[in-house]
């Protein structure tokens, strides 16, 4: 590419991958039986609930405002991903103790190492040009993940399998079919600034000469939504399977950042970044402990004797 594109222009493209990839996903998986069905003109459809329609609502609204964050001009990908992530991680107990569940003291450690993550993000240099639009998209982002979350509590995380899936199918099949409606409706106004580069998101995609990449980034995300969203319904409370969620993608980030200073010249990642970056992992291996310990006490004790029965 001798020039990049907006992250306006990027969406059309990429949440249309997004979508292809959901139906193909569902399908291949035969997931489709396990939601809610209605009879419409004499054939079974499925459809969401009031909940899983929330929830796959605020699911578009975090793939949209995702794909921009990594886009911004001169917004660092890692400080971006620190301040998305780290915010998620401080929602996890906040919804848990909403939804009653109780919150076990490694998620309360976990909790203190992301205040200092999003402490050592808001630190780093970022072009205060950029500041609201950051801030904007930052805010949509976790508003979206605070109600989707509350949504997942009240109805999923009873550790049912089948309930889980039912209201995965039923969020997934809400989420990229409302993004990319949305973004076809923008485009359609036309016009300069935001609707003119989703316009051309649409029409101009053969004529950029790089649909394959844009149409990667597509799938790529979509591929984690999937299991990020899989990874939420554990029956564990909030604390526990948000972390879990959030580490692997900062060190995504981190390793993103490092390959485009090393293969394109972009600025690498700041100290403060890596700092912020390494908090966010030591809290999720914080969280890792209880885990481990029960494993390494189930492996130690010795096996129960069967009962003789007489």
């Amino acid at each position: 590419m001798r020039e990049g594109i907006s992250g306006f222009t990027l969406l059309p493209v990429s949440t249309s991958a997004s979508l292809v990839g959901m139906f193909v996903f569902l399908s291949l998986m035969r997931w489709w039986r396990h939601a809610g069905h209605r009879e419409v003109l004499g054939f079974r459809v499925p459809v969401p609930g009031r909940w899983t329609l929330l929830s796959g609502l605020c699911s578009a609204a975090i793939i949209g405002t995702t794909t921009l964050a990594y886009t911004l001009p001169g917004a660092s990908i890692v400080f971006m991903m620190l301040l998305m992530r780290g915010g998620v991680l401080v929602l996890a107990p906040v919804v848990d103790v909403i939804s009653g569940r109780r919150v076990r003291w490694p998620s309360w450690v976990a909790l203190g190492l992301s205040f200092g993550a999003v402490a050592v993000a808001a630190g780093s240099s970022v072009s205060p040009t950029l500041t609201l639009l950051a801030a904007a998209d930052v805010g949509v982002y976790l508003a979206a993940y605070f109600f989707r979350l509350r949504a997942m509590s009240h109805l999923a995380k009873s550790g049912e399998r089948e309930v889980s899936i039912r209201y995965f199918v039923e969020e997934q099949m809400v989420a990229t079919p409302v993004l990319v409606g949305t973004l076809a409706v923008l485009a359609l106004l036309g016009g300069e600034g935001m609707c003119g580069e989703l316009r051309a998101g649409f029409t101009e995609a053969l004529s950029r000469g790089h649909l394959f990449t844009e149409v990667s980034v597509g799938l790529l995300s979509q591929g984690t939504g999937i299991f990020g969203a899989l990874i939420l319904l554990d029956g564990r409370e909030n604390a526990f399977c948000v972390p879990v969620n959030r580490a692997s993608s900062v060190l995504a980030g981190v390793l993103a950042t490092g390959l485009l200073s090393v293969t394109l010249g972009q600025p690498g990642a700041g100290a403060l970044e890596l700092v912020g970056a390494a908090l966010v992992v030591a809290a999720m291996a914080v969280l890792a402990v209880p885990s481990v310990m029960a494993a390494r006490r189930r492996a130690a004790a010795p096996p129960v004797a069967p009962i003789a029965r007489p």
